[in-house]
């Protein structure tokens, strides 16, 4: 169950989400003090006994860094500073609310990249952005060889970023094959580690019969050499006796 630092995190978080995705003014403070407190409760929320899982936290970092770089990303002056700074945030990747269907920060990210890539054409067409009827207007009265200029700039703009997507994507499933790979070779060296215990208990064991072996193969040994003694020391007694006996039956002639 969440503790109530928790519970106010997310309530912060999805307030703060939700001021992001509005069209703020100069004078909008709130984001960002917001965001300072977030950053304040993040902290606590690390230390506290009832903090969430790692994934959690992690989740609740990559968004909280996502609104400071936006904010950060609005302080600059130039629309292509804006845009470039905009194409290194990373917004979270699971909802914040129950309700969400696309996570809030992705959401804003997108706005936020569609408003700098306004931005961009507006100040390189040399106009001011004041909406989309307002462009269109525009367009229509500008000459054909301004209107093809800035259709070909959409078009270069949109294949710039069509070839981010694809980039994004294949960072993607490229990292998902990274983590396959790492987990593949995990289970093999898991495997590999049980099949080396396994060999050792064996080894161990047989050593353990082969010592057995050796000290009854010694034992055996021995008995056999004490019988072999004692054979021999009959037969020399009584190859003795024969001696003697023989003496005494046959004297020697004169």
């Amino acid at each position: 169950m969440a503790s109530r630092l928790e519970i106010n995190f997310v309530r912060l978080l999805s307030r703060c989400e939700a001021i992001a995705s509005e069209k703020r003014g100069e004078a909008e403070w709130r984001l960002e003090k917001y965001v300072g407190a977030l950053e304040e409760m993040l902290v606590a929320l690390r230390k506290s006994p009832s903090k969430p899982t790692p994934e959690v936290l992690t989740e609740y970092t990559r968004k909280v860094d996502f609104l400071k770089g936006l904010l950060e990303a609005e302080k600059l002056t130039s629309p292509s500073d804006k845009a470039l700074a905009n194409q290194f945030l990373a917004p979270g990747r699971t909802p914040t609310i129950a309700n969400e269907r696309m996570p809030a920060t992705k959401t804003v990210h997108m706005q936020t990249k569609a408003r700098c890539t306004g931005e961009m054409r507006d100040e390189l067409l040399g106009t001011a952005s004041s909406g989309k009827e307002t462009d269109l207007r525009n367009r229509r009265g500008l000459p054909l060889d301004e209107r093809q200029s800035a259709a070909e700039l959409d078009a270069i703009l949109q294949h710039h970023h069509n070839l981010q997507e694809k980039l994004a994507e294949d960072m993607l499933n490229l990292a998902r094959n990274l983590k396959n790979n790492t987990l593949a070779a995990q289970n093999i060296i898991k495997q590999d580690n049980q099949t080396l215990s396994q060999s050792m208990r064996q080894a161990d064991l047989n050593f353990e019969k082969l010592k057995t072996e050796s000290e009854r193969l010694e034992q055996h040994t021995k008995k056999s050499v004490n019988w072999l003694l004692w054979l021999m020391l009959i037969l020399v007694s009584f190859t003795f006796i024969s001696m003697i006996l023989f003496i005494r039956i046959f004297p020697r002639l004169r």
